[in-house]
């Protein structure tokens, strides 16, 4: 009998799983400076490799599986597979945990990071091919993280390095939270004030395009360090002129110069969003508007607006997500943030603690990429509608 791939995605990912299974499952290490020694899988639970086996097997004939019974089927198998390793790392820890010190920690290793990253990957493909609908999709993927959160919430992956460190640093990390969101939030208000009007300026006077988005590139390339070194000294020399400044909060270092950078590099994108959202509404729309007796204003607010919110939404987007990231280089100059956690976790060399700092800002950055998402899905149904 011959093999038909209908899914080389999921056939490919497999082939990858398969190399994964002989890295590390899971590090175990005497205290938290210390890289520890890897475990395997089959080093932690006794079980017939026929077992393991059976798995890459069935994936790999589900991958043969033509239409939406093969592609519902890859879903719920590579979240129910994506769940249980999650529990398996936790109860890993737990085990671990009984048999050592205090101090011991216990990390997930390679083959287990790998192995979520893959089932994220191959559910998430899958949901792709099975519907066309955005919002469905959203759905689909939003609902893979009820049980992980479930296990969060129930002290299950409790044993875990990261969130043994998250334990010890509880008031750091919610500090760190509170002063991420200022910097997102802090560049998003400014940004949209300055960038929307100098976006509409562009857009009713096309010849002065070339030179503000000229300017705009420029800033744009300059390296996001150089920049919060840029404005150190100017903003120092204010306040040592202006010394009331600085008692408002304003300063060479700190947050200051950080929302001034932020702010800087958020433009292009909102200014190139005003301008793409407004260009790609068609002319004869407008002369339809025209002649319904619209006014300018009235074409502006109830046809233009409307029609370019989706590029507009898009380029916020990118904004948004641009400016977590790069809110933790922020940190170099006292701006706080989870980049803090980061750069201490490096100068300690403690993983953990670099990792306490990452995965939130990469969490953070997926919440925010997929209420943007959602609100596409639902403003692209309110359009069909």
């Amino acid at each position: 009998m011959r093999f038909h791939c209908h899914n080389r995605v999921l056939l490919l990912l497999v082939l990858i799983a398969l190399a994964a299974v002989f890295l590390p499952f899971v590090n175990y290490a005497p205290n938290r400076l210390v890289s520890g020694e890897s475990r395997a899988l089959w080093q932690i639970w006794s079980f017939p490799p026929v077992l393991l086996a059976l798995i890459p097997l069935l994936f790999i004939a589900l991958s043969a599986v033509p239409g939406r019974p093969g592609l519902v089927a890859t879903m719920l198998l590579t979240q129910g597979l994506f769940i249980l390793l999650m529990w398996s790392g936790g109860k890993a820890a737990t085990l671990l945990a009984q048999n050592g010190s205090s101090l011991a920690r216990t990390s997930p290793g390679s083959g287990l990071w790998l192995l979520l990253a893959l089932t994220l990957l191959a559910c998430s493909d899958a949901i792709r091919r099975l519907t066309s609908f955005a919002l469905w999709r959203w759905l689909l993927n939003a609902q893979i993280w009820i049980l992980p959160l479930v296990l969060l919430g129930a002290g299950t992956l409790n044993d875990l390095s990261l969130l043994r460190e998250y334990a010890n640093r509880e008031d750091v990390f919610d500090a760190a939270l509170q002063q991420h969101l200022i910097l997102l939030f802090g560049t998003l208000l400014p940004g949209l004030l300055i960038g929307v009007p100098i976006g509409l300026w562009c857009w009713q006077h096309p010849v002065r395009q070339a030179r503000t988005f000229t300017v705009l590139n420029v800033i744009q390339t300059i390296p996001s360090v150089a920049l919060f070194g840029l404005l150190i000294a100017p903003l120092a020399g204010l306040v040592r002129h202006f010394p009331w400044l600085g008692a408002i909060g304003i300063g060479g270092t700190g947050l200051t110069p950080a929302l001034i950078a932020l702010v800087l590099y958020a433009l292009l994108p909102l200014v190139r969003g005003v301008v793409a959202g407004l260009q790609q509404v068609a002319a004869d729309v407008l002369e339809s508007a025209s002649a319904m007796g619209m006014s300018h204003r009235q074409r502006f607010w109830r046809v233009q607006l409307p029609l370019a919110m989706p590029v507009l939404l898009r380029s916020l987007r990118v904004v948004t997500v641009q400016t977590v990231g790069m809110a933790v280089v922020a940190a170099l100059i006292g701006a706080g943030g989870f980049g803090a956690l980061v750069f201490q976790g490096l100068l300690s060399s403690a993983l953990d603690l670099v990792l306490l700092g990452v995965i939130p800002v990469v969490a953070l950055a997926v919440v925010v990429d997929a209420l943007f998402s959602l609100w596409l899905a639902l403003l692209k149904g309110e359009t069909h509608d």
